[in-house]
């Protein structure tokens, strides 16, 4: 039983310690866990052996930590396998440059990658590394691999690194963020169940349309929000059909992604992936399209700039919302507005005909095109639901949660 003060209580968390020079905070974390209630497993690879000792870390989690893959008395006792399964969530700090390529790679050559590849419980990344090993594209590939694949993450952090005169972003985060994140990836993730039996259409990113073989009319969407809530949804046990805009992320996994460039297209595949139990519409659509595409790419005529005519791109989230036959029982449309928020977002509802509209700011100075927070309204027939600034993966997982108990799933 729960009480004040142990929001843990009867929690399992494995820890994995990789390399790395953060490993030392590693132990404040143990400590900061079991004070909440959970009891803590630990493995550690051995090159953070190198920075920790198995005796400290035994000492403070209660319990010695494992070590190897091949131990007969540890194979005996719990077996890589039972590690994998017992837990309620995997953490692992710090999260090396090297576990997170492993990782990606599906390598299980250590006890730490096996029992990451074996398990099918959340997973919680705190990286720490080098900012220039952070910042290099191919840990920026991987994290973003990972990401899609349904790996949460917390930080890295900007300031001073452990090695002298070197600061950017790569500090692990504080043992206290990380609890708080522990507790956050625990409680407020949808059951796994939640949508069973649903089928979920998702639209995301930006659509584009051409103007000529090298321009076209598209939007700042980063797909971030739309790909976080496909994700969720598939983890939540719905049959995902994700139609994506041109974006700079992978297809996440246990989804369907049918990807497109224009408003039309994206409509064609939205109708086709019909019937659906709910449609959430977060692309960020172009509203025109040119109405002649040039053949060859337009130039100046003596220093005089092409006159463009323009016609108005299909309507996606109207036309599904009041689709004679195959409307799903749950239409969701996001506003994005840069004034009025609230009352643009109240008009949009009323003139598509759907049933809730996440509203979000846009406007100059917001991080929400192409960043990884999000600040939404739910706006419906029956008010307005304010949510506070968070992850786009947190909003997702409260929205798919608010779906599953609209859909009478599980919550």
């Amino acid at each position: 039983m729960s009480f004040v003060g142990m929001p843990l209580e009867g929690k399992k968390i494995l820890l994995v310690i990789a390399g790395g020079i953060a490993a030392y905070k590693s132990l404040d974390l143990i400590r900061r866990l079991r004070e909440r209630g959970a009891k803590v497993r630990v493995i550690m690879t051995r090159a953070a052996q190198e920075f920790v000792t198995p005796l400290a870390v035994g000492a403070v989690a209660g319990e010695r930590p494992f070590t190897e893959l091949f131990d007969l008395s540890a194979e005996f006792d719990i077996g890589h396998i039972r590690l994998a399964r017992e837990p309620d969530l995997i953490v692992v700090a710090p999260a090396t440059a090297d576990l997170m390529a492993k990782m990606v790679q599906g390598r299980a050559d250590d006890l730490a990658s096996t029992v990451l590849l074996a398990t099918e419980r959340r997973i919680l990344l705190a990286p720490a590394m080098n900012p220039a090993m952070w910042n290099n594209p191919a840990t920026r590939r991987n994290a973003e691999r990972l990401q899609a694949d349904g790996v949460a993450f917390i930080g890295p952090e900007a300031g001073e690194m452990a090695e002298s005169g070197e600061r950017g972003v790569g500090r692990m985060s504080e043992p206290l963020a990380i609890t708080a994140a522990v507790e956050k990836n625990l409680f407020d993730l949808p059951a796994r169940d939640a949508l069973i039996g649903k089928k979920i259409l998702v639209t995301s990113g930006p659509t584009r349309e051409p103007i000529d073989p090298v321009r076209y009319i598209s939007n700042h969407s980063s797909g971030k929000q739309g790909h976080a809530l496909a994700r969720m949804a598939a983890q939540a046990g719905a049959e995902v059909v994700l139609v994506s805009g041109p974006v700079n992320l992978p297809d996440p996994s246990g989804v369907k992604t049918i990807h497109v460039e224009t408003a039309q297209e994206m409509l064609n595949a939205s109708e086709n992936a019909l019937p659906a139990d709910a449609a959430i519409f977060a692309a960020a659509v172009a509203d025109w399209r040119v109405t002649q595409e040039a053949a060859q790419k337009m130039k100046k005529q003596d220093g005089k700039l092409p006159v463009l005519s323009f016609a108005e791109n299909p309507d996606i989230l109207a036309t599904i919302s009041r689709h004679s036959n195959l409307r799903p029982r749950l239409v969701i449309g996001f506003a994005a507005e840069t004034e009025k928020l609230i009352d643009n977002a109240r008009a949009k509802l009323l003139k598509k005909g759907c049933d809730w509209i996440v509203a979000n700011d846009v406007s100059t100075g917001t991080s929400t095109f192409g960043g990884t927070s999000n600040e939404v309204h739910i706006v419906t027939a029956n008010g307005v639901e304010s949510w506070p600034m968070q992850s786009k993966d947190a909003v997702a997982a409260g929205l798919v949660k608010k779906i599953a108990a609209t859909l009478g799933g599980a919550q």
